[in-house]
């Protein structure tokens, strides 16, 4: 019988392998029923390094809320013809790669950098890519406080062959700061002449040290893509004050309403076992006094 188990184990695990060994693709798609999606983006980093991922998924033409990842399938991306590196995709269907600071790209006369991703197919799927193209643009942050005034200050640039500044006319730009689950946004406002500045709030909560990150974000523009830049500044508010904390539920003295409860139950308690032992010996004394009555009539 334990033989027949291992067995059948065996045999069940062998077709789960061959059925999730298809290259590319760990699952097969109805191709009538659902739309590959195979969108490619890139995001700036605040080390200045780039970050290129790639989201792989079908979706459902009736419920375009059921996506099926397409996962452990091979994305090579390139700049132009450059191979700069491989991933497979994830559970979640997303592959990356990270690009170093120093890497040199090929662009084109007008300062766009192509960037590519290829999926080469496999028996299920046909072949997919997606392409974007951008300027390489440069954040400063700079936390400053003038006048008293904590301020966030942010430089958008490009730079031409020559590596003169050009700054960037106009965009949008987002002041967040990290938050204990995501990035809380502070501020929305617009990059004029390469320049913003916001006044950043006296309230915000900060670390044991009073130590936060800003945060100074450009999300899906036209032509740089997405761009990150972050600093880590004293603004922060911390307040560690314990405060003691008399007559709480929660504290080692109970609230006062609790010891007048308590004294009222004892108090009946006691009284009851007063009240019963007076009433005990009264009727023993009674007992004792009816005998003798009845012995002097006898």
């Amino acid at each position: 019988m334990k033989s027949n188990l291992l067995k059948y184990t065996f045999i069940t695990s062998f077709i789960i392998t061959l059925l999730f060994s298809t290259n590319g693709v760990a699952q097969e798609l109805d191709a009538s029923n659902y739309k590959i999606r195979f969108n490619l983006k890139t995001v700036k980093q605040s080390d200045n390094s780039r970050l290129l991922e790639v989201i792989f998924f079908g979706q459902n033409k009736k419920d375009r809320k059921d996506k099926v990842p397409v996962f452990d399938a091979e994305i090579k991306f390139y700049n132009d013809d450059t191979l700069l590196g491989t991933s497979k995709t994830s559970n979640e269907g997303i592959a990356q790669i990270t690009v170093p600071e120093n890497q040199t790209y090929i662009k084109d006369k007008d300062g766009y950098i192509t960037f590519k991703a290829v999926f080469e197919g496999s028996d299920g799927l046909d072949e997919e890519d997606d392409d974007v193209s951008i300027k390489d643009l440069h954040l400063e942050l700079n936390l400053e406080e003038i006048d008293s005034i904590k301020t966030v200050i942010v430089k958008a640039f490009t730079l031409d062959s020559l590596g003169v500044k050009i700054p960037v006319e106009e965009a949008d730009i987002i002041i967040s700061v990290e938050a204990m689950l995501s990035k809380m946004k502070l501020e929305e406002g617009t990059i004029e002449d390469g320049e913003f500045e916001f006044e950043f709030p006296t309230d915000i909560p900060g670390d044991a040290n009073g130590d936060l990150i800003v945060y100074s974000i450009i999300e899906d523009h036209d032509d740089f893509g997405n761009v990150i830049q972050k600093k880590s500044e004293n603004w922060g508010n911390f307040q560690n004050q314990i405060v003691k904390e008399e007559n709480k539920l929660w504290s080692e003295a109970a609230p006062i309403w609790m010891y007048i409860v308590l004294t009222i139950l004892l108090v009946g308690v006691w009284a009851n076992y007063v009240y019963t032992a007076r009433y005990l010996f009264k009727i023993k004394k009674e007992g004792k006094q009816l005998e003798v009555n009845t012995e002097k009539t006898n």
